[in-house]
Formats: C-alpha cells, structure tokens, sequence
C-alpha cells in the first residue's frame, strides 16, 4: 500500500504576499509590487501522472496475490517523488519571500492547499468503510458507528491515530484513508522547512542531501523486503520508514530549486513523463534470495533519476494550448484524486479478498469500473468542494 504523496500539490504561481499586513505599511507596498512567479507546467502534469499510476497500482495491487507479477511494480515509488517535487516547489516559491512571508502566513497558505481534500478523503473513506468489510479487514464489522465517527474526526486533523486504535486491521495511522500518511509527512517537511531549513546554506544543504542519500542506500539494500513500501504506521518500524522517504526526496528537492538554472530542453513533457513511467513500472529488480538488488534499484532511482525528471520538467515549454491543457488537466487532479480513491480501493480489496478464485474477466470488470469510480470522484471533488472550499479560504484568510 502507498503511496502522493502527496506529495506536495502546491500550484506554482502563488501569489507571494505576506497573509498579514497592516494598512498603511511599507510592507503593504511592498506586497502590491510582488508578481507572481513563472509558472511550471510541466511539473503540473507530472504529477498528475504520479497520480493516476498510483491509482492505477493501487488497483492492480488489490487482486495481485504476488508482488513480483505486478504490473505496475513501482507503483509506491510515486510518493518518494512526490516528496521530492515537493522540496523543489516550495523552495522555489518560497525560499526568497521570508522578508515578507510570516511563519503562520506560511502554514495558512499550506492549510488552504492541502487540509480541504484532506477532509473530503476521510468523509469519502468513512462512506465506504463497511462496504470494505471482509476476510481482508477483519475488524470493519466489528466496529460500531461511534467509534469510525470519531476516527474519521481525528483524521480531519491529520493527527495520527495508534495502532491499538485501529478499525480495519492493518493498522494504518489513518484507516479511513491509507494515503494519507504521505500528508501527515508532507506537513511534517513543511513544518521543517519553516522553522529552519529555510535558512540553511546551500553548503550545509548538501551535508544533508549526502547524509541522507547513504541512509536511504543503507535502509533499503539491507531491509528484508528490499523496498521503501512503508510508513503509514505509528510505530518506530514504519516511522522510520516514512522519514528515511520523506528527508532526502525533499531536501534533494529544495536544493534543486537553488542551484539548478533551467534549460531549455525540447519535448520535456514527454521525456521527463515517459522517464518517470519506466522507473514507475519496471518490474521487481532480483529474487527473494538477493532484494538487495531492488533495494539499490529503488534507492538510486529515487537519488539520481527524480531529480533529473524534475530537471527535465523544469527546463521544458509548452508545445502547444493542447499540451498545456493536458498539463493543467493532470496537476489539477493529481492532489484530488489521490487523496479519496483509497476508500473504493479498499471495496475492491475487500471483494477480491473473498472472491480469489473469481474469473479474471471480473476481476478486470470490478478493476476498470474502481479505476473509473477513483478518478471521476477526484474530478467532481475538485470542481464541486476543493476549488470552492479553497477560494473561500482565500477570501476570509485574504490571501
């Protein structure tokens, strides 16, 4: 299970004005002067992509019975570049604003971006949740009403729930909606960057990005597993695995941001897409008797090839109106849908879980049919409560 990551889903062209100002101040001035940054949109469809393949695996995976067959083996790595797209974006956004930019102007801006869909996934997952009842999430029928309730209002905090508390038995920290452990660490980074990473030097910078690039090498050539798939428990296990993703993916991120110049690199859209692709659904690297394989696959996939995609998609235009609506289409989904398709992932896994034997056609029909659900839900979500929600925020938090 995996896995945005969210990753970061902020829009690039964010208006950089402090969230508190008052009248009459220079900093108020100084605030109508500030222009909007140059859009990204080829990160934008990026992460769409990132998106839709995790949707995709999340599929796949629930009537897979052997990981090694997986179509879309690498499905889970969409949320270490999600982290890694995150550190980018935010650096690049932000890095130069912190004369005028506030801590809790800082965390408003991000709370306006992300905590709406955060909501909407738990009321989508706590809708769901007793049509997932079966052999694979023992606990769902004997949970009362009351208790769900509450977990999904604690969700709506992105607060991390124990595993003595779980609901479903698989002892996520959010049980309504896997994915959003990926959240929980994307705020973390946030919270990380704005109290101190910020004012890093680039040097120290890379101190860090070197120090944990070893530590992801070492954690996945020497896990069991062989594999980053982790990180959405409360315990010290699957805490290590969430941070040992999350810290070099975005510090590798917000380095780039500081010292890369784009180019200007001729089809970037469908280089950096199809580059992204072939680490997403290359098969398992090596047997059961040497993970290790997959493990340095992973990990140098995650140091070397997503800051290249980044690279790729930063240095590239737009061809056309078609490639940059696809663009806008794609990173307008991309945080939406990956936020509330967990909840029908979790029916078809249920199904699947006690129809093993079902012919595969079926299995191909309930599959189609729960991709389809995933993604159109993504879509009303965004146009009927996120993009709302949202402009509502910027109103009464007048950002």
């Amino acid at each position: 299970m995996c896995d945005f990551f969210s990753a970061e889903i902020i829009k690039i062209n964010i208006l950089t004005a402090p969230t508190i100002i008052k009248p009459g101040s220079n900093m108020q001035e100084d605030a109508l002067s500030i222009k909007t940054k140059p859009h990204y949109p080829i990160l934008d469809g990026l992460r769409g992509v990132a998106s839709i393949t995790v949707v995709a695996f999340h599929t796949f995976e629930a009537s897979t019975t052997n990981g090694y067959l997986q179509l879309i083996n690498h499905g889970y790595l969409a949320v270490d570049f999600f982290f890694a797209l995150s550190g980018f974006v935010i650096g690049y956004a932000y890095d130069d604003r912190w004369g005028k930019l506030t801590i809790g102007g800082f965390f408003k801006r991000r709370l306006q971006r992300l905590q709406p869909m955060v909501v909407m996934g738990m009321l989508i997952g706590a809708a769901c949740f007793y049509f997932s009842g079966s052999a694979a999430f023992p606990l769902v029928h004997s949970t009362p009403v009351w208790q769900m309730l509450l977990i999904m209002l604690i969700g709506f905090t992105l607060l991390p729930i124990p595993t003595g508390w779980d609901i479903r038995g698989w002892q996520e920290m959010h049980p309504l909606d896997g994915p959003a452990w990926s959240l929980f660490f994307e705020y973390v980074a946030n919270i990380l960057y704005a109290i101190g990473l910020r004012k890093l030097s680039k040097t120290a910078l890379t101190i860090l990005v070197v120090i944990t690039a070893g530590i992801l090498i070492h954690y996945t050539v020497r896990c069991r597993s062989g594999d980053v798939i982790g990180g959405w428990s409360l315990n010290e296990e699957q805490l290590r695995i969430g941070f040992t993703r999350l810290l070099y993916p975005f510090f590798a991120g917000l380095l780039l941001s500081r010292i890369i110049k784009p180019g200007n690199i001729k089809n970037a859209f469908l280089l950096s897409s199809v580059l992204l692709c072939i680490i997403l659904f290359m098969p398992r690297v090596g047997t059961n008797q040497h993970t290790w394989m997959n493990g340095l696959f992973e990990s140098l996939s995650i140091i070397l090839v997503f800051p290249l995609v980044i690279y790729i998609g930063a240095s590239g235009g737009m061809k056309g109106k078609t490639e940059n609506r696809i663009c806008k289409f794609l990173g307008d989904v991309s945080y939406p849908i990956y936020i509330t398709h967990y909840g029908f992932i979790y029916i078809y896994t249920g199904w699947a879980s006690d129809h093993m034997h079902a012919p595969q056609s079926q299995e191909i029909l309930y599959g189609v049919i729960t991709f389809a659900v995933s993604v159109s839900v993504g879509y009303a979500a965004l146009k009927l409560y996120d993009e709302p929600v949202r402009a509502w925020l910027k109103r009464k938090w007048k950002m």
